[in-house]
């Protein structure tokens, strides 16, 4: 069924193989080749174990059926080809709290008996995305951290990516958002001057610590077998809670990359209004939440909430006949997110499919009406879309005398018109899958 494309991908990556930087980077393009041909899940490994040790390379990719997050069970991998080169003065950010990453392992709120006593080859870069297809397109993370295989990041490592040139970009459209879902002015200022560094911070942390954090007690399988269909919001929650934990440590401060502990409220105020309300406009009514990060979020800020009532940690506040979710403590907020993280590593390292089970199906699943209908009328006035799309550049060769001598970069105009043309002239699947 998929051969043809499939046949198409391989062409490439053979041409590649021609202009590799470096004989890591050629071997582990060989390796890719070798998968496509055999569909072998050890050829696979072979591949992401090759891919891992390149560590020096300038333009990499990540290509393969690699995420799962669209299969009910968590086993089926979807397409995805990101082509990407590194961003030099943005990684020496992700590459201080990668050399730092035992530091924060060791000082984890989670079990002693479930930390890595030694935590193994993290390589973190900031990148540019020069294009992607797939499921890495026309809507994309802004983190990414493989291979997901949890024996490979054990003994081999890990790469994570923060994806520079896509962050950018949202942080430039999101002001309008937190002026409607904000409480106040100094909410809504302390977000305009902290936003840029911490929530680029926190997704390092999620991609370069948290997915690498932690291990299973002996004799557990792997989580997609222990935990099913809850692994992948319980693994997504896992990592957002240590870059939220983390986001008020004062290491971060003495590391040089955040200004003020305080400057990491911004995040706690964000991640609280989105969790609890301004994420609900990407469901239609009447319908339950699916999306892995989704359920994650709402897990995560509804169960503080809830944690919270008692002292009032987290407040829902209303005034105009608009809801506001506001946090009055965020320290204490700090200590809640650090018992969740505790939690959800025990789970994962026991394997406790009940306990992910239950907190998945009391916080993550259901969706208030009647807030839900609010919070889409409030983004509807501001004439928001649901979702962010990007348009992949388009590269133009320059050639004299037969060589390609430069490469101009173009940025088409109409998203429609893209999508056309790649329908025109990439299109080798057929339009019905029988």
């Amino acid at each position: 069924l998929y051969t043809e494309a499939i046949e198409r991908v391989v062409y490439w990556l053979e041409q590649a193989l021609t202009v590799t930087e470096n004989d890591l980077q050629h071997d582990a393009i060989e390796k890719l080749i070798a998968y496509f041909r055999s569909g072998d899940l050890e050829d696979w490994d072979a591949y992401n174990i090759a891919w891992v040790a390149d560590t020096e390379s300038t333009v990499d990719a990540i290509i393969g059926f690699v995420e799962v997050y669209n299969d009910p069970v968590g086993l089926r991998g979807s397409y995805e080809a990101v082509v990407q080169f590194v961003d030099p003065v943005a990684t020496q950010r992700i590459e201080t709290l990668a050399a730092e990453a035992q530091w924060f392992e060791d000082n984890a709120p989670i079990p002693e008996e479930y930390k890595k006593p030694d935590v193994t080859g993290i390589t973190g870069r900031a990148i540019n995305i020069v294009g992607e297809s797939g499921d890495a397109s026309p809507t994309t993370p802004v983190g990414i951290n493989l291979p997901n295989s949890d024996w490979i990041r054990r003994e081999h490592g890990s790469k994570s990516v923060a994806l520079a040139n896509i962050q950018q970009a949202y942080d430039q459209v999101s002001g309008s958002t937190t002026d409607e879902f904000a409480w106040d002015a100094a909410e809504i200022e302390r977000f305009e001057q902290f936003n840029a560094t911490t929530g680029i911070l926190t997704t390092d942390m999620h991609e370069v610590i948290g997915h690498a954090s932690g291990q299973l007690a002996p004799g557990v399988g792997a989580p997609n077998e222990t935990l099913g269909i809850y692994m992948s919001p319980l693994e997504e929650g896992r990592a957002d809670l240590v870059g939220l934990y983390y986001i008020l440590d004062p290491k971060l401060v003495e590391l040089g990359l955040m200004p003020s502990v305080e400057a990491g409220y911004t995040e706690y105020d964000w991640y609280i209004r989105n969790g609890l309300m301004q994420q609900l406009n990407r469901i239609e009514p009447g319908n339950d939440i699916e999306e892995a990060h989704m359920r994650n979020r709402q897990l995560i800020a509804a169960w503080a909430y809830e944690m919270g009532r008692g002292v009032n940690v987290i407040e829902r506040r209303e005034r105009d006949g608009k809801t506001f979710f506001t946090v009055n403590d965020h320290d204490a907020l700090r200590e809640i997110f650090g018992q969740q993280l505790r939690e959800l590593q025990r789970i994962k390292s026991e394997g406790d499919f009940e306990a992910i089970r239950d907190l998945i199906e009391t916080y993550a699943v259901k969706v208030d009406p009647e807030l839900h209908a609010e919070v889409r009328e409030r983004y509807a006035a501001l004439n928001i879309p649901s979702y962010s799309a990007f348009i992949n550049a388009r590269l133009v060769p320059v050639e004299r005398n037969g060589e390609i001598v430069d490469v101009l970069v173009e940025y088409p105009e109409d998203f429609t018109e893209q999508m056309l043309e790649y329908a025109d002239n990439y299109s080798f699947l057929p339009n019905w899958n029988f």
